[in-house]
């Protein structure tokens, strides 16, 4: 009898081990994966996000930040599993590291814009030259971009303003912001006269009829190209995900937040 009994323990105890290892993977996939996107997607991710969960019942985790820092939390052990970022250098990093399943998409090239809130001097239309116009006659005391050394957006700006001759008379009133769209609040917070930003973040219903803005021209900055890639830890849910970016209905949505798409 007691080896019956010690028989009937191990076969309970192999099918609570097989059951185990069966209800983990799932148990895994409950929880949304988290998709790191650059600042300046905060808004169409969010849409996209949206219509992925109509289309799919699939749902996601969003985190948004400066391509800078988001590559380094990665770099430190965070649980990412899909990364579109604003500089496809920070995805290049990120593959020879070995991080990656390989070297990602390009997904969007982005714009920036002068953007100014009500009542600035500056008037949005004659570009950086009226930035210039402003500062010479000491109107402008709080002007914002993103942080340069580690958001790709603070860096055009940056590119721009010094290839506009700027940089040097407005470095003194410059404030930075962690990412470029802290860097819009800081525009329109009061006491600024402005700033340089996303294109896609002016578009955004939330900051329409809120400041004025006009395109700056691609020549002066290095063109913003956006890659995403996969991370190793990825699963099914943000591969989902990585190829929907690709499909009609994410395009859609990129475009009317002024990216420029490969292909077209």
């Amino acid at each position: 009898m007691s080896l019956i009994r010690a028989c009937r323990q191990a076969v309970t105890l192999l099918l609570g081990l097989l059951a185990l290892a069966t209800v983990s993977p799932a148990q895994a996939q409950a929880t949304p994966p988290l998709i790191a996107g650059a600042a300046d997607l905060q808004f169409a991710i969010a849409e996209i996000a949206a219509t992925f969960r109509a289309d799919t019942g699939q749902e996601v985790r969003l985190a948004m930040g400066s391509s800078g820092n988001i590559t380094r939390q990665i770099e430190q052990g965070s649980p990412v599993e899909l990364f579109l970022s604003a500089d496809e250098a920070f995805v290049f990093r990120l593959a020879e590291a070995g991080l990656t399943r390989d070297r990602g998409t390009l997904y969007a090239i982005g714009r920036i814009v002068l953007f100014t809130p009500p009542g600035s001097p500056i008037a949005t239309t004659g570009g950086l030259e009226a930035v210039r116009a402003a500062l010479e006659a000491g109107r402008i005391t709080r002007f914002a971009i993103a942080n340069p050394e580690h958001a790709p957006y603070g860096r055009a700006a940056q590119q721009a303003l010094r290839a506009s001759g700027l940089w040097q008379g407005i470095g003194p009133r410059l404030v930075l912001g962690e990412n470029v769209a802290q860097a819009a609040q800081f525009a329109l917070a009061g006491g600024s006269q402005g700033g340089i930003v996303a294109y896609s973040l002016v578009l955004a219903p939330a900051l329409q009829g809120r400041g004025a803005y006009t395109l700056l021209p691609e020549t002066l900055h290095e063109p913003l190209r956006q890659r995403m890639v996969l991370l190793r830890r990825a699963g099914p849910v943000a591969t989902a995900f990585y190829d929907y970016m690709k499909q009609p209905a994410a395009r859609e949505i990129m475009r009317r937040y002024g990216f420029a798409l490969p292909g077209e």
